[in-house]
């Protein structure tokens, strides 16, 4: 699929949680803004590939790749992209995916919180993880790993990424955004059951948000309600550009 790069309402504004270390260090120098020559484009495109097609609940993990592609002329540095779950039961928990990110060879998890919309959002963040950089029209591919619990439904689940570039302790930009990755998650000995049941919802949900303007599974409301999490130490403003 062809990353997309989507319009939305004003200013979308997301609160990603951000250690007290880090924001000090974010804060003492602030990242240039990773700026497209056009206003109206994301500086990123995103892609997701590679993922396999379902999940078996308690089974292993399944390797994918989100594709950022810099389209400008400047490097884009302090790079995260936030990984949105819409499964179409709303039974999906956000102790039930196990997400890890890879820094280099270190394997690293995302912890999933859950909106008010029953969508899960991770941030692909770590201590000591500055982000990721992309130099000017080069791609890096950031390497995932996802498995499901043993408790999971048999489900159908819409993945989509949001891109924000964090460039200073209280400031930020929302970059790029993927398209859709939809897979199933099957019991044991059922693998076609929750692929036929449930395609149908996930469709519609994905109509919903792209009515709303985001055109993939990743809406405003799905980012901004789970990464201002009470108890977070402090929080970046991240703005999608206009």
């Amino acid at each position: 699929m062809a990353a997309v790069a989507v319009p939305v309402t004003a200013a979308v504004a997301l609160l990603v949680p951000l250690s007290a270390p880090a924001a000090r260090a974010a804060g003492a120098t602030a990242r240039p803004a990773c700026a497209a020559s056009d206003a109206h484009a994301f500086p990123l495109t995103a892609r997701i590939r590679g993922g396999p097609e379902s999940y078996e609940a308690g089974g292993g993990f399944g390797t994918w790749y989100i594709d950022l592609t810099n389209t400008t002329r400047r490097t884009c540095t302090g790079v995260h992209p936030v990984v949105v779950l819409v499964d179409s039961r709303r039974a999906l928990k956000a102790d039930q995916p196990r997400l890890d990110f890879y820094d280099g060879s270190r394997a690293r998890p995302v912890p999933f919180e859950s909106t008010d919309e029953q969508e899960l959002v991770g941030v692909l963040d770590a201590a000591g993880f500055d982000g990721f950089t992309v130099p000017p029209g080069r791609t890096v591919s950031v390497r995932v790993r996802l498995s499901i619990t043993s408790d999971a439904v048999a489900d159908r689940v819409t993945a989509g990424a949001a891109v924000v570039q964090r460039r200073g302790g209280d400031d930020g930009d929302w970059v790029g955004q993927s398209d859709p990755y939809v897979f199933g998650i099957v019991r044991e000995g059922d693998h076609e059951g929750a692929g036929a049941e449930a395609g149908g919802e996930v469709g519609e949900r994905a109509s919903e948000l792209a009515g709303t303007g985001t055109g993939s599974a990743v809406g405003p409301a799905a980012v901004a309600g789970a990464l201002g999490g009470a108890g977070a130490g402090a929080f970046l403003l991240a703005r999608r550009r206009r």
